[in-house]
């Protein structure tokens, strides 16, 4: 792995790098930089964690999202229906006047069940998105 730095400008909402500063103050990272730096491994781990499911799983896809954001519904909507055949059940929560909370319950195809999970988490206005996986009861 390389050890050259490469310099990049990073646009984010105010309350976003707000959010981020106080994070990489309490946890002692020496500059947003080095915070960054973690974020970014983090991020690629779990998203080489997400290539690894495969075979029957159950799990959980729980997100947060704005149900104000121009189109989103429908498109939730949408992606639900194009899913249905691993979709056992969901939860819709109303957290405040524009973001709502859904979790759905899943059993099928841990491909199908990644591809899901990254088709909810691309669309705009969907805020937080976790996936969580195990093989069934029998295989454990």
């Amino acid at each position: 792995m390389s050890k050259e730095l490469m310099r990049i400008g990073v646009s984010l909402p105010e309350n976003l790098l707000t959010k981020f500063d106080k994070i990489i103050e309490k946890r002692g990272y020496s500059s947003r930089s080095e915070g960054i730096r973690d974020s970014i491994r983090n991020y690629i781990a779990h998203y080489e964690w997400m290539g690894d499911i495969k075979g029957r799983r159950v799990g959980t896809v729980s997100l947060i999202y704005e149900h104000t954001q121009k189109g989103l519904s429908n498109s939730l909507t949408d992606i639900q229906h194009d899913f249905s055949f691993i979709i056992k059940s969901s939860i819709h929560i109303h957290l405040d006047e524009s973001n709502c909370l859904e979790v759905i319950v899943l059993d099928g195809d841990g491909v199908q069940i990644k591809s899901f999970a990254e088709k909810l988490m691309a669309l705009k206005g969907v805020n937080f998105v976790k996936l969580h996986t195990a093989p069934p009861g029998d295989k454990l």
